[in-house]
């Protein structure tokens, strides 16, 4: 994931933003003594870009991946719409609990622009909803230079969006977050349909960490540096979830990228594993990221 790279890493500030004002009050209305979800996973699974994750032999690269986390987020989905078949064959390769996290096919986002997008989107649904109750949030992702001129397309596309399908979105324009009056409407309107507001958190775009949950279900893209700092920043994510875990969020689900993605599991394996001790979580530790090479 090339979002947001630098080749400075070392020279960026990397402190999370304070939480916006709002986030308590949507967590709070919501709070309930309700034990977090929490799903941690890559963005993909094929061997050529997790190089040294799978052990020599590996048959099968989502079967396996599936026995070491509890979900993925399936890039794959992006560029092309996958025959109901596969995503039929995509639940039978994975155990009960595991959970796929779509993200929506480009002719919708990029290509039409939410404009005119009913059949596609239909099409969309119909295949992805054979992963049944391993369906994820679908999420959809907007264009850099998608802007809230746009905005009647975004409100038209949420109103038609299916009530029973967890949603997400992600903007990467500046002015959806940073123009205070477009960011009220679009917050309200997220809220008022239980979607989802995207936090991606890359080291070239920190204008965009809006900190702003939308509703009890948080969905974090992380994009490390492949620099010793994405340790830091992982477990500055463990503190803040920490918080928002005693204020009433219901879901969790973050997801790691790397420019280099090899190193995604081993950054994800250490989250897991200080998730499991700062949060007091037994979620499964990955055993084969100890075949990779450390960034330290």
């Amino acid at each position: 994931m090339k979002f947001g790279s630098v080749n400075d890493p070392e020279n960026i500030d990397f402190t999370l933003p304070k939480d916006h004002s709002d986030t308590y009050k949507v967590l709070n209305s919501n709070k309930n003594q309700i034990v977090p979800k929490i799903h941690v996973g890559c963005a993909k699974w094929n061997k050529a870009d997790l190089k040294g994750f799978y052990p020599k032999g590996t048959k099968d690269e989502l079967v396996y991946y599936a026995s070491q986390f509890n979900s993925i987020e399936l890039n794959a989905t992006f560029y092309r719409i996958f025959s109901a078949d596969q995503f039929t064959n995509w639940y039978s390769k994975t155990p009960t609990g595991f959970k796929f996290f779509p993200k929506i096919f480009q002719d919708i986002s990029h290509w039409k622009r939410l404009n005119g997008v009913d059949a596609v989107v239909k099409d969309y649904l119909y295949n992805v909803s054979h992963l049944k109750e391993k369906l994820g949030t679908i999420f959809l992702q907007m264009h850099n230079n998608f802007t809230p001129k746009n905005f009647d397309l975004v409100s038209d596309f949420i109103e038609k969006w299916p009530k029973d399908i967890p949603l997400a979105i992600e903007f990467r324009h500046t002015d959806w977050y940073n123009n205070k009056e477009v960011s009220t409407v679009l917050y309200k309107l997220l809220e008022e349909h239980n979607i989802s507001n995207i936090i991606v958190d890359t080291a070239g775009r920190r204008d965009i960490m809006h900190m702003r949950l939308t509703n009890t279900s948080a969905f974090i893209r992380f994009v490390g540096a492949n620099h010793a700092s994405d340790y830091q920043r992982l477990d500055d994510w463990v503190q803040r979830l920490k918080i928002w875990k005693s204020e009433g969020i219901q879901e969790i689900n973050f997801f790691i990228h790397q420019n280099i993605e090899l190193e995604s599991p081993l950054l994800a394996t250490y989250f897991i594993n200080e998730i499991n001790e700062k949060l007091d979580y037994n979620i499964k530790l990955p055993n084969s990221a100890s075949n990779q090479i450390s960034l330290l």
